[in-house]
């Protein structure tokens, strides 16, 4: 299945050499040792949250499918290996073959994480799995990094919508994973089109500062985009005079106007002069936009503001000061021989510097508290109690190579609105703190 399934025009290229030379140089290596066919896991999680945060979103699962499906040495790539001389002909060889059989396990996209959380686990031969190290990474910590902000920045929002219009601030591609994590994370909306096209978020946008300029008078510049768009469009009010701005757009557009957009000054002051104003000239349904900077403690300022909606750019692009989600893959469990049959062993790196991990295949579960709220994350090995049997996390993503859990785009949407829902109420509160809920963990058998 690829993209096409789902109606979204746009393939994902070839994913092969979005890696560290250092996969495959491990992997002619392993080919050599007689080692790369042994049954093994691997599990994405991180150790910490951002400082300040209380719990971290799931983002860019969808993509990690279609990098996953998509992970192919064609010719090019090969012939490219082979100049360098990164990998020898063996190697290139079982390269041109690649195809990902294994499975994927993960946390649905949406849903919210804590420190310790298996948010991934992918399960085949060391060989398959190593390779898709890097790649899984970079999406994954890039999207959860900007669906955490967009997340904090929609709660403080409460229900006014919000724009992503940060595609001027990061990079073109980024742009296009930014504005589809943001989406999940609440957003409404998106201005870039790539977005949009790729993946069917709705996309806004009328005019900007320059198209004010470019006229002799602001309300040339208004007239033309009525004309042009109807009287329904949102004017841009804060090139000159504000005041005169919004006097002279409802001279235009009259009393149907759909909105005014403020960029810059005292926001809360602006917002509250521009909706009297509105009011008075008997544009009463008019509703007023701001932009400028803002972030979600901006917004939450502006909770008591006569706003409308917000529109968010460089802050949200680049995860509001937390652009990376810290995210590792690790080596949980491995076979003790290439036999199928082998028994899987537990492994874990030991380090005295903080970047210990746990060794064995995992499960998760939320526990819920009597009022059904979260009170605990809960990660182990071995078999899982009875009591959580029905609260476990996990879910299948790829079963013997082939997807089976892509998903419109609404449904982890949806499906993060609920989640954050079920959290302790201060897991909204933008004060710093630790995670909301506890990570607890119960040992056991690893599992085969």
């Amino acid at each position: 299945m690829n993209t096409a399934d789902l109606g979204l025009p746009v393939d994902v290229p070839s994913t092969a050499l979005f890696t560290d030379q250092y996969e495959l140089t491990m992997l002619r290596a392993a080919l050599k040792a007689g080692t790369a066919g042994r049954r093994s896991v691997f599990e994405v999680f991180t150790r910490r949250l951002p400082d300040g945060r209380r719990y971290g979103v799931v983002a860019g699962t969808g993509r990690v499918l279609d990098a996953v499906e998509n992970f192919r040495f064609d010719s090019g790539v090969l012939g490219f290996l082979r100049e360098r001389e990164i990998v020898d002909e063996e190697t290139l060889q079982w390269l041109a073959d690649y195809r990902f059989s294994g499975d994927i396990w993960g946390y649905p996209e949406g849903e919210v994480y804590f420190p310790g959380s298996p948010i991934m686990r992918v399960e085949g031969s060391f060989a398959e799995c190593v390779l898709l190290e890097t790649v899984i990474l970079s999406i994954l910590n890039h999207d959860s990094a900007i669906a955490a902000a967009a997340s904090r920045m929609s709660s403080a929002a409460g229900d006014r919508p919000l724009i992503e219009m940060g595609a001027r601030r990061t990079h073109e591609l980024s742009a296009v994973a930014a504005a589809r994590a943001a989406y999940v994370g609440g957003f409404a909306t998106t201005s870039d089109l790539a977005a949009g096209f790729r993946y069917g978020i709705p996309t806004v946008g009328t005019s900007a500062h320059a198209f004010t300029l470019l006229h002799d008078r602001e309300r040339d510049a208004f007239q033309a985009q009525v004309d042009t768009l109807g009287r329904g469009t949102t004017l841009l009010v804060d090139t000159y005079d504000v005041t005169e701005a919004v006097r002279t757009a409802v001279e235009v557009a009259g009393p149907e106007l759909g909105a005014v957009r403020i960029d810059s000054g005292d926001l809360l002051l602006v917002a509250h002069r521009v909706r009297q104003q509105l009011d008075e000239l008997g544009a009463t349904r008019t509703k007023i936009i701001v932009t400028s900077d803002l972030d979600e403690y901006a917004i939450a300022s502006l909770a008591a503001a006569p706003v409308d909606a917000y529109g968010v750019g460089t802050q949200l692009v680049t995860g509001s000061g937390h652009p990376t989600s810290s995210m590792v893959y690790k080596l949980v469990a491995r076979a003790e021989s290439a036999d199928p049959k082998a028994p899987l062993v537990p492994v874990a790196k030991k380090s005295s510097s903080g970047k210990t991990s746990v060794g064995g295949r995992k499960w998760a579960a939320r526990r819920l508290d009597a009022d059904g709220v979260a009170e605990a994350e809960v990660v182990g090995t071995g078999p899982v109690p009875a009591e959580l049997a029905d609260r476990q996390l996990l879910v299948q993503l790829i079963k013997g190579g082939e997807v089976v859990a892509r998903e419109p785009l609404d449904v982890p949407r949806d499906r993060h609105i609920a989640a954050r829902a079920n959290l302790p109420l201060s897991a909204t509160q933008l004060s710093r703190g630790e995670p909301v809920i506890p990570t607890e963990y119960v040992h056991g058998r690893s599992g085969s």
